[in-house]
């Protein structure tokens, strides 16, 4: 599945791709992809069919040799994650309406034959 010779950005890349149309198919709709701000960026900001804006990071890994990917979304990680949220919802390009907010983190392992996704609710 997954080529070797991929640069770390562009794995990255194709993990965000595959999480986006993995919870589209779970009913969700993409408001923002690679939304830029001072405190980083936010992979992908999704909206539920319940009306949740779900800012979700995704991890991808090719092994875990350096442990689960979900452990790289540290305290500070989730910090700057709340604040560029804060700072994406303040934006009046980005009004939708919605009943919550809620922060999932979405891990997938390329390496294999198929790739393995997890998806943690409300992760943090």
């Amino acid at each position: 599945m997954e080529d070797r010779s991929l640069t770390p950005k562009q794995f990255g890349a194709l993990g965000e791709e595959y999480a986006a149309a993995w919870l589209q198919t779970q009913g969700w709709t993409v408001l923002s992809r690679n939304w830029h701000t001072r405190y980083g960026e936010l992979d992908i900001v999704m909206l539920t069919p319940e009306l949740t804006v779900v800012f979700v990071e995704v991890k991808s890994r090719r092994t875990a040799h350096y442990g689960a990917p979900q452990e790289a979304v540290t305290h500070s990680k989730q910090l700057n994650l709340r604040r560029a949220a804060c700072e994406w919802l303040l934006d009046r390009r980005n009004r939708v309406s919605h009943h919550h907010v809620r922060f999932d983190v979405v891990t997938i392992a390329l390496g294999m034959e198929h790739p393995t996704i997890r998806h943690i609710v409300n992760a943090f």
